[in-house]
């Protein structure tokens, strides 16, 4: 087992479904250690499909790695165990309702006068200082991939807009939300002072947005849905084969010459209306009818053995069982096999984060609920065996003993 570049960064984390817990998942591969705060009831997230040997299989790829404690916040001795861990924790994470911390007596401000040096990171909708009838806006990741404008570009051409297939919003913020908290620690490094992370869905979505903002704020053209088209090079897109789908990215002039080759139609390369990308986007409708009546006469597989051979970047498009049993995927390693309790082995998606020193890895299953709050308590906070037993009495701690 390689080193693991966040050992000694400890999370106190009271996230729930994807959000925040996307991004204490990142932590967590990095090695971090993370400590999952969960109510009696569990993370909402426990309930989610599918379901295997009574565990969501949803809830284990997201959160291995990390360490669950259940702890009723709503008993006065439930509060203070999670001031202790927040006392010996660097960073505390939520993705809460806006208000909903501050009410349970674990704003910012009470969070620092526990712990000054406490990085404190928040996940929304549309972010803690936004008007309050946004603030306090429930919102989903659907709501913030409507709000934010993604979902008025994608989808077909002239069609209705369409959800990005993933739950981006959230996965998005969880990402963003992990690179404010490692700035964070390297500032905190320098000065010795914790600081505030008002991490929003909507913010992080228009982010990415790129020259969709851009066309707008020069052109005032307003950007609509093209399905799998680029909207300033073409052809860069999916086309129908006389068996699927091939995507083709001809990036510059350079490529273009090459796929006239490919595709057998050097009149193309010599046609005036397509000889730059410039005339290429312009004149796309036209270059798509030829270009589709082309691609039609071949299966896929013959396409991409004569693009690669000219050098066209081109992929088919795969599967989820396809990308799975990829052989590409598997030289990157990038399906990792867990041993989930009373599951068994278990393949999840690894961890992307490629360093030749402390890589991110998957080296645990995702907890069973209340599966560390005795060894927490006991081994972190030094609290006595007896005074444990009396927690679980009061139902204000629980193990998974007790959850079973």
């Amino acid at each position: 087992m390689k080193a693991r570049a966040l050992e000694g960064i400890r999370v106190a984390d009271l996230s729930h479904v994807l959000a925040a817990p996307t991004a204490s998942m990142i932590l967590a591969d990095l090695g971090a250690e993370v400590i999952h705060i969960e109510p009696p009831g569990g993370d909402d997230a426990r309930q989610f499909g599918p379901i295997v040997e009574k565990q969501s299989a949803y809830f284990i790829s997201i959160n291995r790695n990390k360490k669950s404690v259940v702890i009723d916040l709503k008993k006065a001795e439930g509060k203070d165990i999670l001031r202790d861990i927040i006392r010996v924790s660097d960073v505390f994470l939520e993705n809460f309702k806006p208000g909903t911390m501050k009410k349970l007596g674990f704003s910012y401000q009470d969070c620092m006068n526990i712990n000054e040096r406490i990085i404190y990171a928040s996940i929304s909708g549309f972010g803690h200082d936004a008007p309050p009838e946004y603030a306090n806006k429930p919102a989903y990741d659907m709501i913030a991939q409507a709000y934010s404008g993604l979902m008025s570009i994608c989808g077909p051409e002239g069609g209705p807009p369409v959800r990005v297939g993933t739950s981006i919003g959230d996965i998005i913020s969880g990402h963003q939300c992990a690179i404010s908290i490692l700035a964070a620690i390297r500032q905190r490094d320098r000065t010795g002072e914790g600081q505030r992370i008002d991490q929003s869905m909507v913010d992080g979505l228009l982010y990415i947005l790129e020259n969709a903002i851009v066309r707008y704020t020069v052109s005032g053209d307003i950007p609509g849905p093209l399905g799998t088209m680029h909207p300033s090079i073409t052809p860069f897109q999916a086309f129908p084969t006389q068996d699927g789908w091939i995507v083709v990215a001809v990036g510059n002039d350079s490529i273009w010459e090459r796929f006239c080759r490919a595709v057998e139609m050097p009149e193309l390369f010599a046609d005036e209306r397509f000889y730059t990308n410039v005339l290429r986007t312009r004149n796309r409708d036209s270059l798509n009818r030829i270009l589709e009546e082309a691609l039609r006469k071949k299966a896929t597989a013959n396409w991409l053995d004569v693009l690669k051979n000219e050098n066209v970047p081109c992929s088919p498009i795969h599967s989820i069982e396809q990308i799975v049993k990829d052989p590409v995927v598997a030289h990157r390693q990038m399906l990792a096999t867990i041993q989930q309790p009373e599951v068994g082995p278990m393949k999840i998606a690894a961890s992307p984060f490629r360093m030749s020193s402390t890589p991110g890895q998957v080296y645990s299953h995702a907890p069973l609920l209340g599966e560390h709050s005795v060894e927490v308590l006991r081994d972190l906070l030094n609290y006595p065996d007896d005074k444990i037993q009396a927690l679980r009495k009061k139902k204000v701690l629980y193990s998974n003993e007790d959850l079973d």
